[in-house]
Parts: structure tokens; sequence; C-alpha cells
């Protein structure tokens, strides 16, 4: 039975042209655009190099204080201090990284101006980081500990700056009118990935800047803000993906203790996210919450609403098509077919339909990442279809088909046969 449903529905196709060419196009691009963007998000949310231990990490990149009786807020990120101090001395993490996020800086070479960004991290951001290494190796604790003036720079910077497909370690970088030696190169960490990305690497302690921040000249004490805010962010590693709930409690315990309401705050809160939380938090949440159940309820409004509009146009095309075909129901109605072996023909059709364009949709996804991926337009980040992209890509093939089908398939089963046949 499937058989001949599947001959009918291919001869259907074949014999209607333009409703078939719309019907492809409305659900390849819908399918297309739905799994690039669960590849995309996919990459941002999945442990990947370098971030491999993402499953049983947190992240803190903002400290915030507030003042909840008159609603003063102060929001930047985290302080050397407080990080290296008391984040740093967590019992239940297993390792703390310490490290500033990306700045520009020009570079020139041979007269041409180079935009590069760089990060100051210490020796343990290599651990937890698992970069890989195409030539040399990372500074350790001891070339930071005596401010070496040492970078590890990514493959992609190696091209644009050396020009080489040579060795460069030992030659020397210029940035902000001082020369790093480098030590190192690395494959280039996914752009969106703000904690692990840049295009050069160098021991904090090289900074210009006062990572220790001990207040402004003359001042006699320092003020909240620079006692927990500052430049720098961190990542702390569990032991287990279970203990990633304990380094949370911890933190909330240290904060407890050292937190003491003065100059007008009463409030602190530093952010331990999870890579989802992060992101949810800057779009959805605040202080008080990450907002990820906010970007799963919008998420899902929105890709409803997404496949709502070709769904409806798909079951527009159908019914236009199934009321051409009025005098083949006739037909097959007189001569004994019934109402439940007309829908199921009918739904089948338009099944076939979907998965039609469901392939060419997936063809067309793997053209634009890969277009994507050679256009560099975001380092390092190399999206790909995996089997959970597939696996999702091919339900909503499914869910399609079903959706914009049934309605159509009932209606065709109530078409009387009298004027089925009349329709000829």
């Amino acid at each position: 039975m499937l058989k001949n449903y599947f001959k009918i529905a291919i001869a259907v196709l074949r014999r209607r042209k333009f409703f078939t060419f719309i019907s492809l196009f409305g659900i390849s691009l819908t399918l297309t655009v739905l799994l690039v963007l669960t590849a995309f998000f996919d990459k941002m949310f999945s442990p990947g190099y370098p971030d491999f231990n993402r499953g049983r990490s947190l992240y803190i990149s903002k400290v915030a204080l507030l003042n909840t009786k008159e609603g003063w807020y102060n929001g930047n990120s985290a302080s050397f201090q407080l990080l290296e101090n008391y984040i740093s001395k967590l019992k239940s993490a297993e390792k703390v990284s310490i490290y500033t996020f990306p700045n520009s800086t020009n570079a020139y070479v041979d007269n041409k101006k180079l935009s590069l960004e760089y990060k100051f991290t210490d020796a343990v951001f290599w651990e937890i980081a698992s970069f890989q290494f195409l030539e040399g190796r990372a500074y350790a604790a001891a070339d930071v500990g005596t401010a070496q003036k040492v970078a590890v720079i990514t493959e992609r910077t190696k091209q644009r700056y050396f020009d080489s497909e040579g060795p460069v370690a030992g030659k020397f970088i210029e940035l902000d009118n001082v020369k790093y030696r480098v030590i190192g190169v690395v494959k280039t960490a996914p752009q969106p990935n703000r904690n692990f990305y840049s295009d050069v690497y160098l021991p904090y302690t090289v900074s210009k800047i006062d990572y220790r921040q001990t207040g402004k000249p003359g001042q006699l004490k320092i003020s909240l803000t620079d006692r927990y805010m500052g430049g720098f962010g961190a990542a702390l590693i569990a032991r287990s993906t279970a203990e990633v709930p304990k380094m949370r409690e911890e933190l909330d315990q240290v904060l407890a203790r050292i937190f003491k309401p003065e100059e007008g705050y009463d409030k602190l809160y530093v952010h331990a996210d999870t890579a989802m939380e992060a992101f949810a938090r800057n779009i959805f949440g605040g202080d008080e919450s990450a907002g990820v159940g906010k970007m799963f309820g919008a998420g899902s409004v929105a890709i409803f609403l997404f496949l709502l509009l070709p769904a409806i146009n798909l079951i527009n095309i159908n019914i236009t098509r199934i009321m051409e075909r009025s005098s083949e129901i006739g037909v097959r109605k007189a001569f004994g077919a019934s109402s439940r072996t007309l829908v199921y023909q009918f739904i089948v059709e338009n099944v076939i339909l979907t998965i039609i364009g469901g392939l060419i949709g997936t063809l067309l996804s793997l053209i634009v990442i890969y277009l994507y991926n050679q256009s560099d337009m975001q380092p390092g980040i190399d999206l790909a279809l995996n089997y959970r992209v597939l696996g999702f890509g091919l339900l909503l093939c499914l869910l399609f088909g079903l959706l914009s089908g049934v309605y159509p398939a009932w209606r065709m089963s109530r078409l009387n046969v009298v004027h089925a046949l009349k329709a000829q």
C-alpha cells in the first residue's frame, strides 16, 4: 500500500510542477535557516575546542553592586583581588584561571595596519583550556611570576602578522610599542567564546595597567567598586559535573562572609554561570535569575511562529491541489475507497514532499555552513551538522509534513461524491 502511495505521490508532484516548486522552496528555506541556527547554537553551548570541560565549568564575567532601597546599580567585570584572594581559593574547584577579556589594538607590518585582539591570562589558563599547540609551548607560572614578555599567538595571527608557513616561535610581535617573543602558536579558538578567544595571549603580569588596583594615588581607603570590580574574568572547573552546584554554594558562602554593606550598596552579585546561563543572562535575565527558562520559552515561540507561516502557506497550497483533484477523489470514492484510505494517501504524499524538501534543505544547509566557515566572518568557529542537529532537522521535517497535511487531508475526505464527480 505504501509503495502505491509513494508512486501516486511522485506522479502528482511531477504533474503539478509549480505547486511542487513553491512547496519545496518554502520547506527547504525554512529548514535551512533552522538547521544553520541550530548548528550555531550547538557550537556555542556544547563542549568543544578549546573548552572541552564546559560541562563542569562556571565562568565569572560580571560583578554587580546594588542599592536595593534607592535602585543604585553598578556593574562591571571582576577585580583581580576578588578573584585571586577569594575565588581562586574555593576548595570545591579543581582549578581556577584568571584572565582579561579581549582588547583591541593595532599592529603595523610593512606599513599595513592589522587589528588584533589580545588578552592577559595566568598560567592555569592553559591547563583549563585544551588548546592545540601547532608549535612551541604555553607560558608557565615562572614566566608569569617574572613578568616575561612572551606571547602565544593563534594560527590566524601567524598568517596575518608574519605571513609565513614556517615556524615563528622565537620571533617577536609588537603590540602597543612593546615587543613580545612568540613562544607558541595555537589553533584559533571560536570568536564567540570570549572567555578563551583572542589573537594574542600574554601573561597578566606584563600588563601596563596595575592589575592589583590598590586605589587611586593619595586614596586612603580602596573604594567598594575598586575592591570588587576591574577588568578580569575567571573560569572555574569542578572535579566532576556533580560538584558544580557545590562550587556555587561555596561561592555564595564566601561572598556572604566578605561583603559588608557600605557606600550605599547593600547587595553584591558575582555571576558564576555556565556558558548557556551567561548567554541567557545578557538577553533575558538579570542579577537574580539567568533567564534560561525565558530564553527557551522565547526560542520555542519563535520556532513555532517561524514554522507556522510556511505551514499555513503549505496548507493553502495543499487545499488548492486537493480541490483540483476533486474529480479523482470522486471517482475513487465511487469505486469504494474509504475516507480513511484517502486521508492516509494525502498525508503520505505530504510527508514525502516534506522529506524531499528536508533533503534539499539539508544540502543547502551544508552549502551555507561551508561558505560561512570559509568566509572567516567569525574566526575559529567551525560550524557542522552533527547527528543531533540532523536529528532535529528530520524531526522538523516530520512535524512539518504532519502539521501541513492533516487538515487538507481531512477537508478532502469530507468531499461529497456527487459534487466531486460534477467537478469533472
